[in-house]
């Protein structure tokens, strides 16, 4: 984001007018629009509102803008003759469209992070940068040479990736299948967004855990779907109200997390298995089963996927680099029947032409490469101190507020709260505080609820971050 240069001679508010100027010229604050509040970009720009006030005084002295009390400050329709007399009102545009923006909690955490980068985040579903291999992929990086034919590639995926994943998923997830049974995607929110385009119609029924990291993706709706819910316990969801949901509303598809399930870290237990299956079968339902969080299990051996009991194929699985290695490789991968690999590989093709290579062949020896096992090894102890780091922080500033069951993996900690304060107004006092989190209400749930992330944060910012939550929280107490 631009900020004024504090060790220029000219004066910062005109430093300010300047920019505004070249941005409207731009078209980014078309004809009409509003600007923003002088407050709010006071804020923004790390200035004094008396810097703003006159800057916005310098453009409305020459007829840029003009304000109205009541109706804040807004670009002059007015301005220059060779301006366009029915400039498009691309306010209206921005607000059209069948896809949905991002729910406002989340727009709102988006803003305050990029606003104010000193925030403790408990909010970003991401790995912090010294959890990622960034030393191990450097050095493959500079050990192999990617000097392959840059152009378009296989709209499947890299085929040495898709070898190597073969191995990988019989390795470590009991899954055995074929490269040519694997797509490989930007991350599992491609995966999802390919599957309720292609394989969905507006109208369709579906079924998803409550609460549920699926809430939070308006991408459903944006596809038209009606969405069902099933309520988590701490063994899962119960396969027989996936029967109940299907007879009264025919429900065409679950999704579900069943590992370390994101927001609540249940683990969908063995018996319950079984039973899905038993249920999905006779109905003929197929089940999309996101499983980024698996190999990150603290104690004993990783929970297995659905997709590694399936004998039937009615498992589509989703998994993901991002919360394992490197959300910044983009790189997910479905496993899936060949004529659905098939449908979905075309439509990607006609959206990107496929993904970038250099990530691919990146991905593709890190997989195989000595350091994968050990970089895993070594994420799954630090999880777990984070783990314990933020558990002692809540049993030492909020004893008898919260309540929450440790998870056995994952990178997410979900809390009730004892005392219920508006979700909205918690979140805007803990970013005053110095602090950003997820309300529950964004996963579907009844507010009441968070979900602190402690893999983004680093360990010793940890147990400050919860000392300012609970002052916020203490503070709508009052």
């Amino acid at each position: 984001m631009w900020k004024p240069d504090r060790q220029s001679k000219k004066p910062i508010y005109e430093q300010i007018a300047d920019h505004l100027e070249l941005r409207i010229s731009y078209g980014e604050f078309p004809p009409g629009s509003l600007l923003p509040s002088e407050r709010k970009l006071a804020e923004q720009l790390g200035v004094n509102r008396s810097t703003v006030i006159l800057a916005f005084s310098e453009l409305r002295s020459m007829g840029i803008i003009e304000s109205r009390p009541g109706s804040g400050t807004r670009v002059s329709r007015t301005k220059w003759e060779a301006m366009p007399k029915h400039t498009p009102n691309w306010s209206r545009y921005a607000e059209g469209g069948s896809f949905l923006p991002n729910l406002p909690f989340l727009r709102r955490i988006r803003e305050a992070l990029t606003q104010q980068p000193s925030l403790i985040d408990f909010a970003s579903g991401e790995l912090s940068p010294d959890l990622a291999p960034v030393d191990e992929i450097a050095t493959l990086m500079s050990e192999h040479r990617y000097t392959s034919y840059l152009g378009y590639d296989n709209p499947q995926g890299y085929v040495p990736l898709r070898e190597a994943l073969v191995s990988y998923l019989d390795t470590y997830r009991g899954i055995q299948t074929t490269e040519s049974s694997i797509l490989i995607t930007s991350g599992s929110q491609q995966s999802l967004y390919l599957i309720t385009q292609c394989l969905l119609s507006p109208g369709d029924a579906v079924a998803m855990e409550d609460p549920s990291y699926y809430y939070s993706l308006p991408m459903f709706q944006s596809a038209g779907l009606r969405l069902f819910r099933l309520p988590v316990d701490p063994y899962g969801v119960c396969p027989e109200d996936i029967r109940s949901l299907y007879k009264k509303h025919r429900i065409k598809m679950v999704f579900m997390n069943p590992n370390f399930q994101n927001p609540t870290g249940t683990v969908f237990s063995m018996e319950r298995r079984k039973q899905l299956f038993d249920v999905t079968s006779e109905l003929g339902l197929p089940v999309v089963e996101d499983d980024p969080f698996s190999l990150t299990a603290f104690e004993g051996e990783f929970p297995m996927p659905l997709k590694s009991m399936d004998r039937n194929g009615s498992i589509l699985y989703i998994g993901s680099f991002s919360k394992i290695a490197a959300s910044g490789l983009r790189i997910g991968w479905m496993v899936a029947p060949r004529s659905i690999v098939e449908r979905l590989a075309d439509a990607r093709q006609q959206m990107d032409f496929g993904l970038s290579v250099i990530p691919q062949q990146v991905a593709a020896q890190f997989i195989k490469s000595s350091y994968f096992k050990p970089h895993l090894e070594r994420l799954q102890i630090q999880l777990q101190f984070k783990r314990d780091l933020l558990i002692e922080a809540l049993q030492k500033e909020l004893p008898d507020l919260v309540t929450f069951i440790p998870p056995q993996g994952g990178l997410h900690l979900w809390c009730k709260l004892l005392y219920e304060v508006p979700d909205g107004k918690l979140l805007e006092e803990a970013i005053k505080k110095g602090v950003v989190f997820v309300p529950g209400s964004v996963y579907g749930s009844d507010s009441g609820f968070v979900r602190f992330t402690y893999a983004r944060a680093k360990a010793e910012e940890i147990s400050a971050g919860i000392s300012k939550f609970a002052e916020a929280l203490r503070e709508l107490m009052v």
